[in-house]
């Protein structure tokens, strides 16, 4: 087994990421530094050995070891480098007896974070960023404050694509406090210090945002059981740090992986690269939603601003909201992520007068950040519940196989949102009624009378004292004929329902919270596969409960989307039934 110094010399020869000529040169070190400093081609081809995060407590204690020795003598690979004088050394240095006994370099990063940490307890921050700036002096002290991004004076191969996607954090809806850092081009410890902990804050600040930091999902409603999971920041600074030229990808990995996310971020670059629908012109005044043969004087604004060409009878004639010019509409409001009504509404003057891309990107940074609360892995095989598109959908392999509509929560009732694994369904369920539907709805309708709910076909029985009431199996039963099966903290489920027309609804938020799904036999035969037909399903109707298994636990997601870019490329918007939209863009300073 190697020695502890042939093994540091090893591991800091790989970790030089450039060449000697590239050391010398100060008009390159100053490129790197000032945000222009993409290496050389030349040197982005020379093999770097980084340590994965997998390995970092090992090499943590190889890290330990002094990038530049005490006694001044060149590393492996590097010019010698003399040490400073006493009048010269970091302050922090000469007062902190620990300090006094490391190299120079990693003295300055150990006064800088010493200096953070005083900051922090004079103007405290919240506490996120307070756990940042704790974990990353940790991550230093680990590694006696060795630089991470610095070595042997010189910047390493990563800096300059991380400063890179730093920069671009807004292409992922991101604002990281240090995206816009600036470095001095000096080659001092002081400098240098500086520069390596503000790119270690930085690249932090994106991980831990890009991961999810920025909104607590239960701040926005309890019912929301989705979690975000944060990334640690040493993950993030190992991973990062030891990626070489893929410095940049490996920190937008951060964000999420899914298509759905992917979509709309890149709908949101293109938003912003075409920034105004609306060629000039003056803004069109708001007034009163116009629909087909209403007058009104904005019309001629309208025919103009559209290229809507017609031979006009009239002045009065040319005041007309006609079938030609809402067929222009609908067509700017399919192009824009509006439903395409044909209808004159807000959000469409609004988008027509120039003065509304704001508030789309918003809404798709809002929904690129509920992306965030979902796992990173939901199974390439699954069942998603988008709430604000009334809909389930079966994803097998990657293609959705089925779709079915439904009726969700009502405002006041909230579907809640979270991720589990549907294990079984039960054909003939029965129904125990919750306790606040009994109170509140059954009770009072029936006088308190007790008979009224048996002439309804309710069981009743008393435990501990406390009313409990049972619908059992049958056609009027609440849960309908089938229901579908999965752990959660909300007593929620999908299931059938004898009141079928309202699927028929535009709008379909009628239930107490559970998801209720048309046609649910069909639904059935998808989730649990071969083997499961309709007619085989349907014989087990009748009045006892039946349960039958899924051969594999399918996961399934309860989301909140009210943006999606569909198979054509085209941004759909959803009411934002629960106001959650909303919510999110306040939390994110977006709102107005």
């Amino acid at each position: 087994m190697p020695d502890r110094e042939s093994l540091k010399g090893s591991v800091e020869t790989m970790r030089l990421p450039v060449g000697e000529a590239f050391l010398r040169s100060a008009s390159a070190l100053a490129l790197a530094l000032a945000f222009g400093g993409a290496p050389a081609r030349a040197l982005e081809a020379q093999t770097v050995a980084a340590p994965l995060a997998a390995d970092f407590a090992a090499l943590a204690q190889i890290d330990k070891l002094p990038l530049i020795p005490p006694d001044g003598a060149p590393q492996s690979g590097s010019a010698p480098i003399d040490p400073p004088a006493a009048a010269d050394a970091p302050p922090a240095a000469v007062a902190d007896p620990a300090a006094q006994a490391l190299p120079p370099f990693n003295a300055a990063v150990k006064a800088a974070l010493d200096a953070q940490a005083e900051h922090d307890k004079a103007h405290p921050a919240g506490a996120e960023r307070r756990r940042e700036n704790e974990a990353i002096a940790a991550y230093y002290a680990a590694r006696d404050f060795a630089p991470l991004w610095w070595h042997g004076g010189a910047p390493d191969l990563e800096v300059a694509p991380t400063l890179q996607r730093l920069q671009r954090a807004g292409e992922d809806g991101l604002n990281p406090k240090g995206a816009s850092i600036r470095f001095a081009e000096d080659g001092s410890p002081d400098a240098i210090a500086s520069a390596d902990v503000a790119l270690s804050e930085a690249v932090v600040a994106y991980g831990r945002e890009a991961s999810g930091s920025r909104v607590d999902p239960q701040a926005i409603s309890r019912l929301i059981g989705a979690r975000p999971t944060l990334a640690d920041p040493a993950v993030i600074l190992s991973i990062v740090s030891s990626a070489g030229s893929g410095a940049g990808a490996a920190l937008q990995n951060f964000n999420p992986p899914q298509k759905g996310y992917q979509a709309l971020r890149a709908k949101l670059v293109e938003l912003r690269n075409r920034r105004a629908p609306a060629a000039g012109g003056p803004a069109i005044p708001a007034g009163p939603a116009l629909k087909v043969g209403m007058r009104d004087p904005r019309v001629p604004l309208i025919r103009s601003r559209l290229s809507v060409d017609e031979q006009i009878d009239g002045p009065r004639q040319g005041l007309v909201y006609d079938t030609k010019v809402a067929s222009a509409v609908a067509d700017f409001q399919r192009a824009n992520g509006l439903p395409p009504s044909g209808q004159l509404t807000a959000r469409t003057i609004a988008l027509l007068s120039g003065g509304a891309p704001q508030q789309l990107e918003a809404e798709i940074i809002a929904n690129m950040e509920r992306w965030r609360w979902m796992p990173r892995d939901m199974g390439d095989s699954r069942v998603e519940v988008n709430i604000p598109n009334y809909e389930v959908v079966v994803v097998e392999n990657g293609v959705v196989t089925q779709r079915n509509r439904v009726v969700v929560g009502k405002e006041a009732t909230p579907t809640p949102l979270f991720s589990n694994r549907m294990q079984f369904l039960i054909v003939n369920p029965s129904w125990n009624v919750p306790q606040s539907i009994i109170r509140k709805e059954l009770l009072p309708k029936g006088g308190g009378r007790l008979g009224y709910l048996h002439a309804h076909g309710y069981e009743t029985s008393y435990h501990d004292g406390q009313l409990m009431v049972r619908q059992p199996p049958g056609e009027r039963n609440a849960l309908g004929r089938i229901k579908f099966m999965f752990p959660n903290d909300y007593s929620v489920y999908l299931h059938d329902t004898p009141m079928r027309a309202l699927f028929a609804e535009d709008k379909r938020a009628f239930s107490h919270g559970c998801v209720r799904v048309d046609d649910p036999f069909r639904f059935a035969q998808t989730v649990l596969g071969p083997g499961w037909s309709e007619e085989r399903l349907m014989k087990l109707i009748g009045g006892k409960e039946r349960y039958v298994y899924l051969a594999r636990p399918l996961p399934i997601h309860i989301e909140y989307f009210t943006a999606e870019v569909d198979n054509l490329g085209r941004l759909q918007l959803r009411e934002d039934i629960y106001g959650y939209s909303r919510k999110v863009r306040a939390a994110l300073g977006l709102e107005g």
